[in-house]
């Protein structure tokens, strides 16, 4: 019964070695680009929900521009056409003008500190005058999750990526050249 066991004790220590000399040969290039093409990694116990400050847009000569600013690390983003904007929790109807809209929303994140208290700085509701883009909204904050909502006249065609330092999320609305 003795050697059972002393085999079991050396291929776990085998494979613990193995598995810690492979986690100090990969090369430090392959977590960063798993983490730019990925989904953003997994935040740790010790890492903080990222607080979405606030929220801006602009107009280019090409394409309208959205921007979510935030503290901490930028969370997994997805953004979805809706028939309407609705306010997360009540359901009641965003009163955006518009035909066409777009849900950005942001897990897990959250639109104010642990005690409470709102950090996000940006627009509640706001009617925009930009080719593309004629609104913008924060529609939800609850349960990890924050919503905004954005309006348009035309179906938007759109591009995200994200970037850093500091940390956002980026919406980029095509339109014809306008300059």
């Amino acid at each position: 019964m003795i050697r059972p066991r002393r085999r079991q004790a050396t291929a776990l220590g085998a494979g613990t070695l193995l598995a810690a000399a492979l986690a100090f040969a990969a090369p430090a290039s392959a977590a960063t680009n798993a983490r730019a093409t990925a989904a953003p990694a997994t935040p740790t116990a010790a890492s903080a929900t990222p607080l979405v400050v606030n929220a801006r847009w602009g107009g280019h000569c090409t394409y309208d521009r959205v921007v979510v600013d935030l503290q901490g690390y930028v969370p997994a983003v997805t953004v979805t056409r809706v028939p309407k904007l609705v306010y997360d929790g009540s359901g009641k109807p965003v009163p955006l003008a518009g035909t066409y809209f777009l849900e950005i929303r942001l897990h897990p994140a959250a639109g104010h500190d642990d005690a409470g208290h709102n950090v996000y700085a940006g627009p509640k509701l706001l009617k925009i005058y930009l080719p593309k883009l004629k609104g913008i909204a924060l529609t939800g904050d609850y349960e990890g999750y924050v919503t905004l909502g954005a309006a348009f006249d035309t179906a938007p065609s759109f591009t995200s990526s994200t970037l850093h330092s500091p940390e956002r999320f980026v919406l980029d609305i095509a339109h014809p050249n306008v300059c």
